[in-house]
């Protein structure tokens, strides 16, 4: 928690709360630390995060990650077509976001097309797993805040 506490400045509620398993809080932690070094570039990344965070009915993750979107200077259109779940204008940030529902949608064994339509946009095999990855890290957090009552 003096982790969080260095990075955001404070202790959220949600991360509190998680604290209730030590393990849980340690294992997202960790899992976000690794989720942030991976080879998606920081926006694609959050479009991850939001699409998991819109999917999964967590406004906390949605509200969390808007500012950090906000931080990264993404554009204002980026982030209301993300927080309403709609298709992205950006083509390539679209892929990513439809990937990430048909991992979702799929548990994993999306289709070929599905997997060359998100290589066609530039990203990779190793982008790819780290969408799982992302998915992963944050289906923890936002099933985590749902429990405890921290997604709203």
């Amino acid at each position: 928690m003096e982790g969080t506490i260095k990075h955001l400045g404070h202790l959220t509620p949600a991360v509190a709360r998680l604290a209730a398993s030590p393990h849980t809080l340690e294992g997202f932690l960790k899992m976000s630390a690794l989720f942030e070094r991976t080879t998606l570039e920081p926006v694609a990344r959050e479009v991850v995060i939001m699409t998991v965070a819109t999917r999964n009915a967590c406004d906390l993750c949605v509200n969390m990650h808007t500012a950090k979107l906000r931080g990264l200077g993404a554009p204002e259109r980026l982030i209301a077509e993300l927080r309403e779940a709609k298709p992205l204008t950006d083509e390539r940030l679209e892929a990513v976001r439809e990937f990430t529902l048909a991992v979702y949608a799929t548990a994993g064994a999306v289709p070929d097309g599905a997997l060359n339509a998100f290589l066609s946009h530039g990203h990779t095999r190793q982008n790819a797993l780290e969408v799982v990855l992302g998915i992963g890290t944050y289906t923890v957090s936002t099933f985590a805040n749902r429990l405890t009552g921290s997604s709203h």
